[in-house]
């Protein structure tokens, strides 16, 4: 089935869809006959297996953009470390950003490369995870490179075999929380990761923009995906939102928000907005430090609009259970 997902067009309906080879985006695709043809949608045995692998997690998070450069991988780290700020809890942080992976020195953990060798190893239990904290794990193909400057050049098949194998054979263990940090775009990865979880519960998605159109443009084409591939939408987090100078406290927008902003782009799509976190030069060192910023400079503005982001996704996973556990109840 992945060889069918290289030249996907833009808004692809999805091999398992019903419109699969039939839909207008379908109309020039080299692979509408054989979607059509309904040779592509006997479901993948993988998907129960990962189904049974994440049982165990109580709550799955995806964190998408459309946009590169907007602070996806940041959020995504600092997201992991608030939530493992509470020590009952078991956190695990994907990265599925198969040609980009930045989440291994984001988290401190650059240059395990040569160390996970023996620590990334399949064992009857599966491929074991890196541990940042007791209780804050993580898992990307970064660890698996021989350096940091190695570039990996695969075609969409490759790319979703990979993140099959990081579902379906990491021992993740119990988990509190699993939240995965995807590249920019609405293809390969996108597909596969969502495809991959179909037949266990995703609590939603956080959408990161940041406040220009340039932004909001590509990320309305990620909230599209969403709503096509039936992803609930958590909230919208505004990043790099104005300047609060440390010293006369005046905000700046360094990045105006021409078309109203993520503020005005949720009023119109009826979606939460989250937060606005503002820019902070001291997220960027932390994140080259491998240090979390939320540790470094707690009573920082940034600081403060991440705690309050993170709590909203907290109550959010909490009502989403609660429902979840309510639909489970009355099919029984």
């Amino acid at each position: 089935m992945a060889e069918v997902l290289d030249n996907v067009p833009e808004h692809c309906p999805g091999t398992t869809s019903e419109q699969a080879g039939k839909s207008s985006t379908c109309q020039g695709c080299p692979n509408q006959t054989l979607c059509a043809s309904g040779a592509t949608k006997a479901p993948d045995p993988a998907i129960a297996e990962i189904g049974a692998k994440l049982s165990s997690v109580k709550h799955k998070i995806l964190v998408l953009s459309g946009k590169g450069g907007v602070g996806k991988s940041t959020f995504s780290a600092h997201l992991a470390h608030a939530l493992a700020g509470d020590s009952t809890k078991e956190i695990a942080l994907l990265d599925i950003d198969i040609c980009g992976p930045s989440i291994p020195r984001i988290m401190g953990l650059e240059g395990e490369q040569v160390n996970t060798l023996h620590i990334v190893h399949q064992s009857g239990s599966g491929w074991s995870p890196v541990y940042v904290e007791d209780n804050l794990a993580v898992m990307s193909i970064g660890f698996l490179l021989s350096s940091p400057d190695d570039a990996v050049i695969w075609r969409g098949p490759k790319k979703n075999g990979m993140i099959k194998q990081f579902l379906r054979d990491v021992d993740w263990g119990e988990l509190d929380y699993l939240i995965v940090d995807t590249p920019p775009g609405t293809s390969d990865e996108h597909l596969s990761i969502v495809q991959y979880l179909g037949s266990t519960h995703v609590d939603g998605a956080v959408i990161i923009t940041t406040p220009q159109e340039v932004s909001l443009q590509d990320v309305r084409k990620e909230i599209r995906f969403c709503q096509k591939v039936k992803l609930p939408i958590i909230g919208v987090v505004e990043n790099m939102s104005g300047f609060v100078c440390p010293k006369c406290k005046n905000t700046s927008q360094i990045f105006p928000p021409s078309s109203g902003g993520a503020e005005k782009m949720c009023a119109d799509l009826n979606l939460p907005l989250l937060g606005k976190v503002p820019l902070d030069p001291r997220i960027a060192r932390s994140c080259d430090e491998g240090k979390s910023f939320l540790s470094e400079v707690p009573d920082s503005p940034a600081a403060k609009v991440y705690q309050k982001i993170v709590q909203s996704i907290q109550d959010y996973c909490s009502n989403s259970a609660t429902q979840q556990q309510d639909i489970t109840t009355r099919q029984e």
